[in-house]
């Protein structure tokens, strides 16, 4: 299940950036005085009291604004918004309010969406009275902090936890969530209109998901498992930036909600930039991957072009090579349904548990014949003991006399000693070390 998103939203220059620097604990967001200056969306994670939920900061919306990228950040934001599960409506204090924040509040107010005003730059008590105002925009949940400063920022996350869903307090549902993920045109739509023919598998609107969400049910030889797509995502739009920003969205909402993501790429374009910053979504995520290179109908091939081809995706995914490569064709169906047997397999991989005993036993073994580098000043490092812990995803716990002094590099010694004896093929794993 994925975490919830939430959205940050207002006209230009109210504090969004610096709010969302706040909450996320970044200085990603660029700030500055000039109007408008947030183009480039930026993602966040924020982690508060053992609660995660997904930060989306959007730029300044100008409603009806002639201006190229106004439109486009206009555009980005009635995406989030209709992605989002509550939604921070910045405004300014010390402005006071714009004609601006009366349209943004029209239409936050027929979007039927959880939302919270957020009143900006009260950074005294003295200044609280200036709120008052903004009651007038007819949301009724407002409330006032300054982001620059901090104040109120810890009563304002508690509010927000009690506004949202987590997985945890979701109903548990045993089928495998599978997320069709990748750029725009690489072939999502074609994949799951394949996987869903009448032939092998049930369609079925999944009750309670968003009018967005295109979540089916694929019925596959007796087992059903829950597909998430993203595509029909693309939606009229005046530059291009707006539709990547969707794809972005829909792929954060999908690798959020799903166990193992099936991220597509384009055979003849390979793996680029926007590829790789899906790949590592998932990862940070901790969820199950496939690479499906599509459009492999497209290739002329001779005996060794699938083997060239996942070297050099491999060469270029570095130190992600656990990830399984299938070449597939949405269009043919070519090796279509390897995928759904091959994601069932990386979820049995990702829910795997070995058995402390068998772990000590393989493990220490190894460890003794390449132990981990002394301390600078010389004391030796032992590793004395391993037991697998984590719910949702493996995580390893390696008990050490001075893990503080454990290198990058022998932590993936680790993990690559962990995967050639146990697999784990297509899972992130995290290795953890406390000291005893």
């Amino acid at each position: 299940m994925r975490d919830p998103i939430v959205v940050i939203v207002g006209r230009p220059n109210v504090g969004k950036s610096t709010l969302f620097n706040r909450l996320t604990g970044s200085n990603e967001a660029i700030v500055d005085d000039v109007s408008g200056v947030t183009r480039d969306r930026k993602f966040g994670e924020v982690d508060w009291n053992g609660k995660i939920f997904r930060l989306i900061d959007t730029g300044g919306y100008v409603p009806n604004s002639p201006d190229l990228f106004e439109t486009a950040i206009r555009e980005q934001v009635e995406i989030a918004i209709s992605e989002a599960d509550l939604i921070l409506f910045i405004v300014d204090a010390k402005s006071g309010i714009n004609p601006i924040d009366n349209e943004i509040a029209d239409m936050l107010r027929t979007s039927n969406k959880k939302t919270m005003l957020i009143v900006n730059k009260i950074d005294s008590e003295k200044m609280e009275m200036n709120s008052a105002e903004f009651y007038s925009l007819g949301l009724n949940e407002v409330y006032d902090i300054s982001a620059k400063v901090g104040r109120k920022i810890g009563d304002l996350l508690d509010i927000i936890l009690s506004k949202l869903i987590f997985p945890e307090e979701q109903a548990p549902d045993n089928r495998v969530r599978i997320a069709i993920v990748g750029r725009p045109n690489v072939g999502k739509s074609s994949l799951t209109n394949s996987l869903l023919g009448y032939d092998r598998s049930i369609v079925t609107n999944i009750p309670g998901t968003t009018r967005d969400s295109i979540d089916s049910i694929l019925k596959y030889y007796g087992e059903e498992y829950i597909l998430v797509d993203t595509a029909g995502m693309r939606r009229k739009t005046k530059i291009d930036e707006s539709i990547e920003f969707y794809s972005n969205v829909r792929s954060l909402k999908a690798i959020g909600d799903c166990d193992v993501a099936i991220i597509l790429i384009d055979a003849k374009l390979g793996l680029e930039k926007q590829d790789q910053r899906i790949i590592d979504e998932a990862v940070s995520r901790k969820k199950g991957i496939i690479i499906g290179v599509n459009k492999w109908d497209l290739i002329e091939k001779d005996s060794n072009t699938a083997k060239k081809k996942e070297d050099e995706l491999r060469e270029k995914l570095g130190s992600i090579d656990y990830v399984p490569i299938i070449f597939i064709s949405a269009l043919t169906k070519q090796r279509i349904y390897n995928l759904i047997e091959l994601s069932k397999s990386v979820y049995n991989e990702k829910n795997k548990k070995i058995p402390t005993s068998e772990l000590n036993n393989v493990l220490l073994e190894e460890i003794e014949s390449f132990p981990p580098p002394s301390t600078p000043t010389g004391k030796e490092v032992k590793i004395k003991y391993i037991t697998q812990v984590g719910q949702n995803y493996p995580i390893f716990l390696f008990f050490a006399n001075q893990p503080k002094f454990i290198q990058d590099n022998y932590k993936r010694h680790l993990e690559k000693t962990i995967r050639k004896h146990f697999g784990f093929t297509g899972v992130p794993i995290m290795i953890s070390f406390r000291e005893k």
